[in-house]
């Protein structure tokens, strides 16, 4: 579980594939804290360290997961916004998070709004919904929707999450992994369940 607060920007170093599988290497300050068989989001994928080399570490994203989400479109050089899973006691800043990638959605505008920015975005319409107001998790970033519609929305990015997440690499046309709230996915669920 996570809280969607993201806690280092990771640069990815080497790119193999070994099968089905990615393996993604990157390195971060974080990395001499990671443990082997430790839980980190990647954009907002919960993946498992397999590796870890002082500030260097290795995780690896199975066929569905690269299929589900944006880590198959990694390059060597690109930012990967990471935070370590929530630890219990601890405040819960962002919202509830699992780290299960929903959909990819792509990019359709960016505002400046003067000391803000303000990013729309596009997906396939799916069984899951957003609300006004509502929790949502842009590569891995525990955001709040405005601009609600059936196959789109917007969040307001604040200088700080620009400046400190992969935001401010993105780019019109970009595909970011969204992850919806939980508690929307559970309703969703029981409102259009078969019966």
């Amino acid at each position: 579980m996570f809280t969607g607060i993201i806690e280092n920007v990771a640069r990815v170093v080497s790119l193999k594939k070994e099968g089905e599988n990615l393996h993604i290497s990157c390195s971060s300050i974080l990395a001499r804290e990671f443990k082997i068989d430790q839980s980190v989001s990647h954009n907002g994928v919960c993946l498992t360290v397999i590796e870890v080399n002082n500030e260097e570490y290795t995780v690896t994203a199975v066929k569905e997961t690269l299929r589900l989400s944006n880590l198959s479109q990694l390059k060597v050089g690109d930012e990967i916004n990471i935070e370590r899973c929530m630890q219990l006691g601890g405040r819960l800043d962002g919202h509830i998070v699992q780290g299960h990638v929903d959909i990819t959605a792509s990019c359709t505008d960016i505002q400046d709004e003067g000391g803000s920015w303000k990013f729309a975005f596009k997906h396939k319409e799916s069984e899951h919904f957003t609300v006004e107001k509502g929790s949502i998790c842009v590569n891995g970033v525990s955001l709040t929707v405005c601009n609600s519609k059936e196959d789109r929305f917007s969040v307001a990015i604040i200088p700080y999450t620009f400046e400190n997440t992969n935001f401010k690499n993105l780019k019109i046309g970009d595909n970011v992994n969204i992850e919806f709230d939980i508690v929307g996915k559970y309703i969703s669920k029981m409102i259009y369940k078969d019966f």
